[in-house]
């Protein structure tokens, strides 16, 4: 008979997140109060200023008025969105979380039909009318917002076909998000380990890849691949209904290109992204580097898409969980105390939801809610080094997501582009922290090669998915219904050129693009990740430079949240991202890495001959 997976406590169990502050329980009256509340607001919003906004009349006192009645209502709106959302997460196998996240979707569409006008009148007033009365100071806190508003005008329809259009997602791209996750979150991977079958969720089994045993890795990756394959059907049907539906709306909103619509989220151009990620290809030489030294410490002949995440040396002991947030406090007060005092909030205040369980949902996340509460954070924490690390980036999301509350709902939001600055920056903070402290060689380069092994899934890696998110949409676009077989090829050939001759990626491999949910819940988002990552090794090295005085302007950076453009608001802390020079410099530094796990490699190998 099969075995479920025996877990090591780490600490982690019972580390639950305390969601009273959005609302008791599913049974809390006051969702329901606040549910009537804000569509009786949202209804007579519409009944006050309908009209009024594309409107000779317009004046900055009534558009101001009106912006800050539909952001308290959009707020109230987000609380039982945010809330529905992480009950789902915390727990997607109990039917009870999925039915009340759909009904409060549901709901929130109502009332958003109310509120729609607003965008769309503001879009339609000529731009002489709107620019006068963004001009006046009285509207200076939202003009950001408004002015971003309106570059959409090219690409809304009219209110009756936004109205069906949104209702129609719950029913369509929304549901089969949900399904995604019902999906991918609910299958048990057998996975045999020591003669015996053991079922492990999607962490438990994702987590064996970083083994040090080949076997536990080798059976990991069989069994990943058999539990996608065996669910191919549904899988492959959601990716290729979302990729329609994506298509769809390009089409209806006369996106030029499948990531147009993201770059204009983003507030980034297409030729700055262009350059970012051919920057990045262009420097692929560097990773099949490194994997050839990786193979060489390993001493692994073929080196298989398995063993990518091998460690160099076996990591003496887990990390607790108290020990791993002591590090994380540590490396955050010696950057700034206040960024310390506020990931203290997050642990003293029961904001993060840290233990592996059946049913939760896979992977990490910080959600920001809503200005009024605060963010919490999401993790499956299960004592590895990398545990640690991704914990002090979702504490840098909410770092910066705490901090930019004061900008109020509508522009508390970065774009992706710069929503990953905190996140990595955390980690880069920790990581020189226990670079710094170790003095033993060895130790030095399996730090060393961890954390350069995170960069490359945050830089490269994610160029890579961007590719191949190219690839697949184009292909639906000119093919029709993709088949698994068919997908699995255009994955191969997004990841292959990353390696070099220095993986050989199996035919199983061609089966992983099934679990990402990257590619269902937030098409394209993926370059984003790139773009903070060599960001903030900018950044870092302008730390190191200027000491103090970077400290309070990077405090500055996060407070300002999406108050203005990522261009803007990075130049404060004198960062030009419209330099060609810019993310090769990002580049340059990484170099540095590699180099420097070559020289220790070089290092430890005479004294282990000696």
């Amino acid at each position: 008979m099969a075995e479920v997976a025996e877990t090591v406590p780490v600490g982690s169990e019972g580390v639950t997140w305390n969601l009273s502050d959005l609302y008791i329980n599913l049974d809390d009256p006051q969702i329901e109060r606040d549910t009537q509340d804000a569509s009786g607001r949202a209804k007579y919003f519409e009944e006050k200023y309908r009209g009024k906004i594309n409107s000779e009349e317009i004046t900055p006192a009534l558009l101001i008025e009106a912006v800050q009645e539909l952001e308290s209502i959009s707020e109230q709106i987000g609380k039982l969105l945010s809330y529905a959302y992480l009950v789902f997460a915390a727990d997607t196998s109990n039917p009870k979380h999925g039915a009340f996240l759909q009904e409060v979707q549901e709901k929130a569409t109502q009332i958003r039909k109310h509120l729609m006008f607003f965008e769309l009148e503001w879009i339609a007033l000529p731009d002489d009318m709107a620019n006068r009365v963004l001009e006046d100071q009285t509207v200076s806190l939202y003009r950001h917002f408004l002015e971003h508003e309106r570059r959409y005008k090219p690409h809304r329809l009219s209110e009756p076909e936004e109205k069906i259009l949104d209702e129609k997602a719950n029913t369509g791209s929304r549901a089969f998000s949900r399904l995604f996750d019902e999906v991918i979150n609910n299958i048990r991977f057998k996975v045999k380990l020591d003669g015996k079958i053991k079922h492990l969720t999607e962490t438990e089994t994702l987590a064996l890849l970083y083994d040090p045993d080949r076997n536990k890795r080798k059976a990991a990756a069989e069994g990943l691949t058999k539990g996608l394959k065996d669910n191919a059907h549904v899988l492959n049907y959601i990716f290729n209904i979302l990729v329609q539906d994506h298509s769809t709306n390009d089409r209806l909103r006369s996106f030029p290109y499948p990531m147009a619509s993201r770059h204009l989220d983003n507030e980034i151009n297409k030729v700055t992204v262009d350059t970012l990620m051919t920057s990045c290809e262009k420097n692929y030489h560097m990773v099949e580097k490194y994997y050839n030294l990786k193979k060489r410490l390993l001493g692994i002949k073929r080196f298989r898409d398995y063993d990518r995440y091998a460690p160099i040396f076996s990591e003496k002991n887990t990390i607790s969980y108290k020990e791993g947030k002591e590090i994380i406090l540590e490396a955050f007060r010696y950057f700034s105390p206040r960024m310390s005092e506020i990931a203290e909030e997050f642990f003293e205040k029961d904001w993060v939801d840290a233990e592996v369980r059946k049913g939760k949902r896979g992977g990490a996340f910080s959600h920001s809610t809503v200005p009024s509460v605060h963010p919490y954070v999401f993790i499956n924490y299960t004592g590895k080094l990398r545990d640690v690390m991704t914990l002090a980036h979702e504490l840098g999301h909410g770092i910066h997501q705490y901090l930019s509350r004061k900008q109020g709902y509508f522009q508390c939001h970065t774009p992706l582009t710069t929503a990953e600055t905190a996140s990595v920056f955390g980690e880069i903070l920790v990581f020189h922290k226990l670079k710094e402290s170790e003095k033993d060689p060895k130790s030095r380069l399996s730090l060393l090669c961890s954390k350069l092994e995170d960069i490359f899934a945050t830089v490269f890696r994610q160029v890579v998915l961007t590719r191949f998110e190219e690839k697949l949409h184009q292909a639906r676009i000119t093919e029709g219904e993709l088949t698994p077989k068919r997908i699995n090829e255009l994955w191969i050939e997004a990841n292959e050129p990353m390696f070099g001759s220095s993986v050989k990626l199996t035919e199983d491999y061609g089966w992983w693009w099934m679990y990402i949910p990257h590619f269902i819940h937030s098409p394209f988002y993926c370059y984003a990740y790139s773009f903070g990552e060599l960001l903030v090794l900018a950044l870092y090295n302008k730390y190191l430079k200027e000491g103090d005085a970077f400290v309070s302007r990077y405090i500055e950076l996060l407070s300002s949240g999406g108050s203005d453009a990522p261009e803007k608001l990075l130049a404060r802390v004198g960062v030009d991202i419209t330099d060609p020079n810019f993310w090769q410099g990002g580049l340059d530094l990484l170099r540095e890495m590699v180099e420097e796990a070559v020289e220790l490699a070089d290092k430890f190998a005479e004294q282990k001959s000696n």
